[in-house]
């Protein structure tokens, strides 16, 4: 049987955890991050791997975690950008038919500290009553644990996405239709269902309006990424010069940094939406939808004047989904290309494309 090392968590409030070491080992022992939890209950590699969770340790809520292995298929970037990742229990045998290896031996060749062991469901109430905190965990003294918990910080007015997107342009797809997506952290995931429909150039987050324009797009996509859209008043400069000139279509981050162009301000939500089974509601059908949701930041209602919404979460009202017909945008807080979870907002693709055949 593996031997792990004993290990702490400590929150910044002082709250403790015990448990042990698992994953990559840092050198010192410590991992600093915004601790939120995810109540998926597969999906783990696409959760680990997404660009969105930069600056965050991820909780899974799920006790059993890593049963089915991992493969480069369920990537959904090149390397996970969490801080570290907490869980019950981690399988040391994966059995599955696309495993290609275990799940802690991928932790450990992209560098991913874990702590395991711990009471996952204890961390996950406490959150919840607390909000999303920083903290830390480590193999080390105690004392040096609780003092890097006191001067970790979380992901308030910092600018994750120049640091996650792409440095380069690239090409995917071979539709008729021509969309510029720009890259604030975007998943595999969201490129496919792009490239399954359109011609796409996948483009850095600094890209000015003035470059994109320049590529003729029918189409802009701002897509899903990490932190507080508070820090990205660069980018929000530059979706405001797009408004009303070509077809766009947010989501998650891109959805607040629209709603912010369009006049809205954001505020960051107690412990977050990070899931597979949102209910979501269309106010315009009606229509319930089951949705997959990683963001710690929303739209405030009371500031969207130009625009009408178009969705709402069943569980607390947030903001899920914006429109503005007369410029031809329209966002939403979810992921409907959803690697992990349901496929029931797929069709928002569909409707970008059918905005763009009616421009």
């Amino acid at each position: 049987m593996l031997t792990r090392p004993p290990a702490t968590l400590v929150l910044a409030d002082g709250t403790a955890f015990d448990g042990y070491a698992a994953g990559f080992l840092p050198e010192g022992g410590l991992t600093m991050g915004e601790f939120v939890f995810n109540t998926s209950l597969a999906g783990y590699q696409e959760i680990i791997t997404d660009p969105s969770y930069a600056g965050q340790v991820i909780t899974f809520t799920y006790p059993h975690i890593g049963n089915y292995g991992v493969t480069p298929l369920d990537d959904e970037a090149a390397r996970p950008w969490c801080r570290g990742v907490v869980v019950r229990d981690l399988s040391p045998v994966a059995s599955n038919w696309r495993s290609v290896g275990e799940l802690e031996d991928y932790l450990i060749a992209h560098e991913v500290p874990a702590i395991v062991g711990l009471d996952t469901r204890r961390l996950t109430r406490h959150l919840r009553a607390h909000g999303a905190l920083p903290g830390a965990f480590g193999h080390g003294a105690f004392d040096d644990v609780a003092a890097a918990a006191a001067r970790a910080t979380g992901t308030d007015n910092t600018d994750y996405v120049s640091s996650v997107s792409t440095s380069t342009r690239y090409s995917r797809g071979e539709g008729q239709r021509h969309v510029v997506a720009y890259d604030f952290g975007i998943k595999t995931t969201m490129v496919d269902q792009l490239a399954a429909r359109f011609r796409v150039t996948v483009v850095p987050a600094a890209t000015t309006a003035a470059e994109v324009l320049e590529m003729a797009p029918d189409g802009v996509m701002l897509s899903n990424g990490p932190g507080d859209p508070a820090a990205l008043s660069g980018l929000v400069e530059q979706i405001s010069q797009l408004i009303g000139v070509v077809p766009i279509f947010g989501i998650c981050l891109g959805h607040q940094l629209l709603g912010v162009a369009l006049g809205g301000r954001t505020f960051k939500l107690p412990f977050g939406h990070h899931g597979g089974n949102h209910p979501v509601k269309d106010l315009a059908t009606g229509r319930i939808e089951i949705t997959a949701q990683n963001h710690n930041y929303a739209l405030a209602a009371d500031s969207l004047e130009r625009v009408h919404v178009s969705h709402v979460n069943l569980n607390d009202g947030v903001i899920e989904g914006i429109a503005s017909p007369s410029t031809r945008c329209f966002s939403v807080q979810y992921h409907p290309e959803a690697g992990p979870g349901p496929h029931d907002a797929r069709y928002l693709f569909d409707r970008f494309a059918a905005l763009m055949e009616n421009d």
